[in-house]
């Protein structure tokens, strides 16, 4: 499932973002994604590629790694984001909901930690 209204385009500093084209409610899931789940130690060859980047932990105890579909590669990071995900490790699905009112124009951004507003480093941050 994925909102008719969200849309792709450019940003100035960030590559790609997730954009609206109308005024969403806070509280709205604005997609549920399927994921692909492969064993942790895929992940150590994918570290290795572009797809990095891209992978999730996955699993109650983070023993797995996935590749999510849809638009969740593309959402960048806030550290306080205006939406947030949640995995669903018996669906394999990701699903994005909004935690304020995104007004339309408005960059759609996810926390990489998880939660909307954790305010631990990520990993394109942790040298800067």
């Amino acid at each position: 499932m994925l909102k008719p209204y969200l849309y792709i385009q450019n940003t100035a500093a960030r590559g790609r973002g997730v954009f609206t084209r109308e005024r969403i409610p806070a509280g709205t899931v604005i997609e549920v994604a399927p994921v692909i789940v492969m064993e942790k130690t895929d992940r150590e060859w994918l570290d290795k590629t572009l797809l990095h980047d891209y992978i999730f932990e996955w699993g109650k105890l983070k023993d797995q790694c996935c590749m999510a579909l849809g638009l969740i590669p593309i959402y960048n990071h806030e550290y306080k984001s205006n939406c947030e995900y949640f995995m669903d490790f018996e669906d394999h699905t990701i699903f994005v909901k909004t935690v304020r009112p995104i007004e339309r124009g408005e960059e759609l951004t996810i926390n990489y930690n998880g939660d909307w507003n954790d305010s631990k480093k990520v990993w394109f941050d942790v040298n800067n």
